[in-house]
């Protein structure tokens, strides 16, 4: 599959995360009662860094958790030899009733994986409010989903596919468009 662009490198997903930052803060008028949810894989390092500079530009922490939604996903595809799905675990660090849940994740395409992990988070409680920041929003929803923070909107084919790279993960720091074969 080749790279047909890099549309984000390291400094724009930097400043695109820092503008979320400020986003979160403001539209919440504060961070109290807020938690940052990440979706396993990225999801969890975005959160965490979203998390960094809230507590930079607030002063305070927020909580920061992550969700696995694999038992949630429609698509469920089976991973280990014994035929099961592979489970990660969630780590959701404080009660989430009446809170207001964050859910971060890279990349916002069908609204698929948002819906499981809606699902995953009333298992663990009913928030005051949900709320979705994604790092790239590339279009083509399968369902009425949105995010209320975008780093960047991407529309693409699709033929065409969004690949973010972060250093915890992958060793490399950039959003990318390739092309289907």
């Amino acid at each position: 599959m080749p790279e047909k662009a890099v549309v984000l490198d390291e400094q724009a997903i930097r400043r695109a995360l820092t503008r979320i930052a400020h986003e979160i803060i403001e539209h919440n008028k504060g961070i109290d009662n807020c938690v940052l949810l990440g979706i396993k894989t990225r999801g969890i390092y975005l959160a965490k860094r979203l998390a960094k500079r809230i507590e930079d530009i607030e002063g305070k922490e927020i909580p920061v958790g992550n969700l696995d939604i694999t038992f949630y996903r429609d698509d469920l595809t089976q991973k280990t030899e014994s035929g099961e799905p592979l489970v990660k675990g969630s780590d959701i660090p404080i009660d989430i009733n009446n809170r207001k849940v964050i859910l971060v994740d890279d990349v916002l395409y069908t609204g698929r994986t948002v819906r499981a992990a809606m699902d995953a988070i009333v298992d663990y409680g009913r928030p005051a409010q949900i709320q979705l920041a994604v790092l790239v929003d590339r279009g083509h929803r399968e369902l009425p989903i949105r995010a209320d923070y975008v780093g960047k909107n991407i529309p693409t084919s699709k033929s065409e596919k969004i690949v973010v790279q972060l250093l915890e993960v992958d060793e490399k720091e950039k959003v990318s468009i390739y092309e289907n074969e």
